[in-house]
């Protein structure tokens, strides 16, 4: 399986490599690039992400604080 690394990736992305670097369907790219927070870049009806954006949409989503993993 080629797995290219997120690194290497261009800064702009289209539906394909975002899917190829977040091992995700295109269905499921799609469905990503119609929600509301994520960051959607529409150019000539192409929807793209600029990788820095997709960078810190993910760590904006990611639970780093170990309190939140914690039961209450």
């Amino acid at each position: 399986m080629n797995r290219e690394p997120f690194e290497t990736m261009p800064d702009v992305m289209d539906v394909k490599q975002i899917a190829q670097a977040l091992h995700l369907s295109k269905a499921g790219v799609y469905n990503l690039l119609n929600n509301p927070d994520f960051p959607t870049l529409i150019i000539g009806g192409r929807k793209l992400v600029m990788k820095q954006d997709l960078i810190q949409w993910l760590k904006s989503k990611t639970k780093t604080n170990a309190k939140e993993d914690e039961p209450r």
